[in-house]
């Protein structure tokens, strides 16, 4: 089970943003996980004045949960991640 920590994961991490002043610490976030990114889509949904960005990431169950932590942690930003099974 040694390897599995270390094992490539695909997931998505779904972000809410409420407080358009944290977008540039969302991209400084990505940015240092950029290498293992596949995709990015952002929404801005105007009538809710809110922002929707999904990350599609092939990374290390490590660097998926910390991208995510550190997402998570700021304030106005909600972030949800789907791993793949395998």
């Amino acid at each position: 089970m040694e390897g599995e920590a270390n094992k490539n994961r695909v997931a998505v991490i779904s972000i809410i943003v409420e407080e358009s002043e944290r977008v540039s610490e969302i991209n400084d976030i990505l940015h240092s996980s950029s290498d293992f990114i596949i995709g990015r889509m952002g929404i801005p949904y105007r009538e809710k004045n809110i922002s929707i960005i999904s990350i599609v990431i092939d990374a290390p169950m490590e660097t998926i949960s910390s991208v995510s932590g550190r997402l998570g942690r700021l304030s106005g930003v909600t972030v949800k991640t789907a791993y793949s099974k395998s």
